[in-house]
C-alpha cells in the first residue's frame, strides 16, 4: 500500500511517526508493504516511488520548516498527477468557509479511484454528499474516523461494530477546549474570560478561540455524524448552534447548587441537529471534566452505549487515521482471499 500524506503540520507528522512505528507489525499481519511515497506541506514536497523514511522527512520538517524542495509555483495536484499511490492521507487545516484545499485534494484522489483517509472536517461538514458519491462512482473508499472524535472511535463503532443496531440518537461532548473552560469555571470559580485565557496559555485554545467557543468545531462534527450515521443530507450551516461565549459564572454556580454542570452538548438524530450549552446532572456520563470527548449512543437493542477518549492531539489523531488505514488493509486482505 503506497501512501501520500497531504498536509504535514502536527497531525501529518504524527501520522508519519505512527506509520514508521507500526508499519513492520502491519506488514507482517497483512502481508502487504506500507510505503510513504509522497509528503506535501504548504510550501514544499518530497516524493519517491521507492518509499520515503517518514521519520527522516519529519526531522527535516522540524529542522528546516519544510519537507523538501519548494513547490515553486507548482500545485500539489499537479505533482500528484505523476505519483503512483493507493491512499491519500489528507490532513491539511480545516477550512469551514469553503473547505479548500482539502476538498479539491480529496476529490482529486477519489475521482481517480484512490482511497482517502482524513481528519479534515471542512470538506466533510460542507460537501459530504459530493465526496461520498464521487468515491462510490469511482471505486474509492473514504474514511474519516479522525474528523469527529480523534482517538474516540464513534464513527467506526457506529457504522461497523454496531451495524446491526438502530442508533436512535447520539449526544456528546465533542470539543475538549470548551469542556476545559466550563470545568475550570465550576471547579475554580473562574469567570469565563479568565478560564479562556488559562486554556490559551495551556495550548488548548487558539489566540482566536472563536472556532471552539462559538461552537463552530462542534457543529462541523455534528454535521458529519448526521451524514455518516443517520444518512442525512446536511451541512454545517444546518446545525442549530449556540456556543459557550455567553455562559456566565453565575449560571455555572446556579447549576452547581442544583447538582448540575453546564456542558456544550452536540445532539444528532434523524430529526435533531443541535449544539448548545445544557445542564447535565453531576454523575451523568456527559458531566465528564477535563479535555476528553465523550459520546452516548442510544440504540434500539443494546440501550445506551458510552465511549470516551481524547478528541485531539498529535498521536491521538494519528491513531484514528491509522485505524482507518488498518481497516483498508483488512478489506484488501479479505478481497485477495476471496479472489484466491
Amino acid at each position: 500500500m503506497d501512501i501520500v500524506i497531504v498536509g504535514f503540520g502536527t497531525v501529518g507528522q504524527g501520522v508519519a511517526e505512527a506509520l514508521s512505528r507500526k508499519a513492520p507489525t502491519l506488514q507482517s499481519a497483512f502481508k502487504e508493504k506500507l510505503r510513504v511515497v509522497g509528503v506535501f506541506d504548504s510550501k514544499s514536497y518530497d516524493v519517491s516511488p521507492k518509499g520515503l523514511d517518514p521519520r527522516e522527512v519529519a526531522g527535516r520538517k522540524q529542522k528546516l520548516g519544510r519537507v523538501g524542495p519548494e513547490l515553486n509555483g507548482k500545485g500539489v495536484l499537479e505533482i500528484l498527477e505523476e505519483v503512483d499511490y493507493d491512499v491519500m492521507v489528507e490532513v491539511t487545516p480545516t477550512n469551514i468557509k469553503d473547505s479548500e484545499p482539502g476538498f479539491s485534494n480529496m476529490m482529486f484522489a477519489l475521482s481517480s479511484g484512490r482511497d482517502v483517509v482524513t481528519a479534515n472536517k471542512g470538506p466533510l461538514a460542507l460537501k459530504f454528499k459530493e465526496l461520498s458519491r464521487t468515491a462510490e462512482k469511482n471505486g474509492g473508499r473514504l474514511r474519516f474516523e479522525a474528523s469527529v472524535g480523534g482517538a474516540t472511535p464513534v464513527i467506526n463503532l457506529s457504522r461497523e461494530i454496531l451495524m446491526g443496531e438502530r442508533i436512535l440518537s447520539i449526544r456528546g461532548i465533542v470539543n475538549g477546549t470548551c469542556n476545559f473552560i466550563l470545568n475550570r469555571m465550576k471547579d475554580e470559580g473562574l469567570p469565563f474570560d479568565q478560564a479562556l485565557r488559562e486554556a490559551q496559555e495551556m495550548g488548548y485554545a487558539e489566540r482566536d478561540p472563536s472556532y471552539d467557543i462559538d461552537g463552530i468545531d462542534s457543529a462541523a462534527k455534528a454535521a458529519i455524524l448526521a451524514n455518516a450515521i443517520f444518512r442525512r443530507d446536511v451541512t454545517f450551516h444546518d446545525v442549530r448552534r449556540t456556543g459557550i461565549r455567553g455562559v456566565s459564572l453565575e449560571a455555572v454556580e446556579l447549576a452547581a447548587e442544583e447538582r448540575k454542570v453546564v456542558r456544550l452538548i452536540a445532539e444528532v438524530s434523524e430529526s435533531r441537529l443541535e449544539v448548545s450549552p445544557r445542564l447535565v446532572p453531576i454523575g451523568h456520563p456527559l458531566a465528564i471534566g477535563g479535555t476528553l470527548n465523550i459520546f452516548q449512543l442510544m440504540t434500539d437493542l443494546a440501550g445506551d452505549i458510552t465511549v470516551a477518549g481524547h478528541g485531539a492531539g498529535k498521536m491521538e489523531t494519528a491513531s484514528a487515521i491509522l485505524s482507518d488505514i488498518v481497516a483498508l488493509l483488512k478489506e484488501d486482505c479479505a478481497s485477495r482471499k476471496k479472489e484466491a
